[in-house]
């Protein structure tokens, strides 16, 4: 079975490489980041001013290869790619939850980010 998706806007942050982003957004509660939704989305922001935080759900589109066992970041002794968060996953689908500061049309800016400058 697949499914496709389609981007709906692009994070942007200071990460320009894996190996300065953060881990965790909560190891970097000050990472500020920019998400752009594509203007016609923007009508979906009604309202998102009543929430303090969002769930942001992007693809891993620089992750690498795929492998079901790896040594995560924060352990010496590999996992299965389930019991972990590391974004080297057979779907791409990456999850994390930022802190929403504040919003201007389609932009939303956000902290406690831990994403690629650039993903989708």
């Amino acid at each position: 079975m697949e499914f496709q998706f389609r981007a709906i806007g692009v994070i942007h942050t200071s990460h320009a490489t894996k190996e300065e982003t953060p881990i965790q957004g909560a190891f970097q509660p000050d990472a500020m980041g920019m998400v752009e939704l594509f203007p016609e989305f923007a009508p979906g922001l009604k309202d998102i001013a009543l929430f303090s935080h969002i769930i942001l759900i992007y693809h891993f589109d620089r992750a690498g290869d795929v492998e079901l066992i790896r040594k995560p970041f924060l352990d010496d002794a590999p996992h299965g790619i389930f019991a972990t968060r590391h974004p080297c996953r057979p779907n791409g689908i990456g999850i994390s939850i930022v802190r929403l500061l504040g919003h201007e049309e389609n932009l939303l800016k956000v902290c406690g980010i831990d994403v690629l400058d650039g993903t989708p």
